[in-house]
């Protein structure tokens, strides 16, 4: 159950920063974000972080 937890939150930060990277590039229509260049920043920022959290979720616990 510990293992599962930081893959969940990390799955999920991963696709809320990929959302809010192409909402912040202007892909992604229909809100206040779209075409906000910090967006396009924060987004891959949070994305990443959630890679990295997966990561260390997946490591063996020795």
């Amino acid at each position: 159950m510990r293992k599962a937890i930081p893959l969940v939150l990390g799955g999920l930060m991963t696709v809320v920063g990929a959302l809010w990277t192409f909402q912040g590039l202007g892909y992604v229509e229909g809100s206040p974000m779209t075409g906000v260049a910090t967006w396009a920043v924060i987004g891959p920022v949070v994305a990443g972080l959630g890679v990295a959290l997966m990561i260390v979720g997946m490591r063996d616990r020795s």
